[in-house]
């Protein structure tokens, strides 16, 4: 006698014969409904050929049936880690989004190459159900990033999965700028690099004095207070255990008469901002805050100055302004200006030049 799932499957078989050859729509539907059912009931179970199996079955059964199917389908599927993958593909590349988002933002039987061919093509509702993905590869939010709307872009942020390339953060830290929001949202990233970070305080602290000043002139001696020290108190909690143990090593170095010009050179040519600024810091006699806020300014000048109180030579100079340059993404300026500008300014004038800096930020020489 044969058991009930064996008559089951044998009258499911017959069933999708019928709706394949000569069965109108309501029939396929009906009969998607019922494959639909035995795959998701038995899929942990399915070899590999089973599974190619079903792939075909559905998609043939989902030509010519309503998107309202074809959604059901793909929101019963996509959280299957061992779905059919061939009609995974097919419902991700759906232009309806009520098919292909539940695809999208869950499915992991979607291979790199659809999901950066969907996000270059497709629109930012198909963008921002890919921003909700588990898993981000740098490949992917790059053009996210780059194709994105403020939706998708603040989606990708947001999401701890998502990894985020040196040439998009550049870009977001920029955008932020005339994003509070944006701002906020890159700067709770716990993976954000430090140079990203001050850089966005930066910005951000002098946008809080703006609105102050413009609101309360009377206190712009005190708002200018108020925001140093807040910035002061963000700069301490932005300190890692790499920027720790850069500094660390440096001092160690400075201690022990083995930093010079051509340790922080190399520094920067290996692209290790820490070291690099708390080198030239240590070189110049000043606070290596103080130096780090030169150093993050969107202008060379601030390099220019501390190199030149330090007494180095342009080659060294050229080494930090281009390690500046490849860390924020900026554009390259005319070195050979720069050469001119830096040999033509005098030592004392670098030297009042940061005794200005120094009184603004309120700190003392290094020790």
């Amino acid at each position: 006698m044969r058991s009930r799932s064996a008559r089951t499957s044998e009258n499911l078989l017959e069933e999708l014969q019928a709706a394949l050859s000569h069965g109108n729509v309501a029939r396929r539907v009906e009969t998607l409904r019922r494959v639909t059912d035995l795959f998701v009931g038995n899929a942990v179970d399915y070899s590999d050929d089973h599974i190619r199996v079903f792939d075909d079955v559905f998609q043939c059964l989902i030509e010519q049936i309503e998107t309202s199917a074809r959604a059901l389908l793909a929101d019963r599927l996509a959280p299957i880690a061992a779905a059919p993958p061939k009609i995974m593909r097919t419902l991700a590349l759906d232009e309806v989004i009520e098919v292909s988002g539940p695809v999208l933002s869950k499915s992991e039987r979607l291979d790199e190459t659809t999901l950066i061919e969907i996000a270059r093509t497709r629109g930012q509702a198909h963008l921002k159900a890919i921003s909700l993905r588990r898993v981000l590869s740098e490949a992917l939010t790059d053009v996210l990033v780059t194709r994105g709307n403020e939706d998708v872009v603040q989606s990708t942020v947001g999401n701890p999965g998502a990894r985020l390339s040196e040439g998009s953060l550049t870009d977001l830290v920029t955008r932020a700028e005339r994003d509070d929001d944006l701002a906020t949202c890159i700067g709770q990233r716990p993976d954000l690099p430090r140079h990203h970070y001050l850089k966005l305080v930066a910005k951000a602290s002098l946008s809080v004095r703006r609105k102050l000043e413009a609101a309360h002139p009377e206190l712009v001696d005190e708002v200018s207070s108020v925001v140093q020290e807040v910035a002061q108190r963000v700069r301490a909690a932005a300190m890692t255990k790499q920027t720790e143990m850069a500094r660390a090593l440096v001092k160690s170095l400075h201690e022990d008469g083995r930093l010079n010009e051509f340790q922080v050179t190399s520094f920067a040519e290996q692209g290790k901002f820490d070291e690099t600024n708390a080198g030239l810091a240590a070189l110049a006699g000043v606070a290596v805050e103080t130096a780090e806020t030169m150093m993050i300014e969107s202008r060379t000048e601030g390099v220019m100055i501390l190199a030149k109180v330090a007494g180095m030579s342009w080659p060294s100079v050229r080494a930090i302004i281009a390690m500046r340059e490849k860390l924020s993404g900026g554009s390259q300026t005319d070195m050979l200006t720069l050469r001119d500008v830096y040999e033509a300014l005098r030592s004392s004038t670098a030297q009042q030049v940061l005794r200005f800096h120094r009184m603004q930020l309120g700190t003392t020489p290094a020790a």
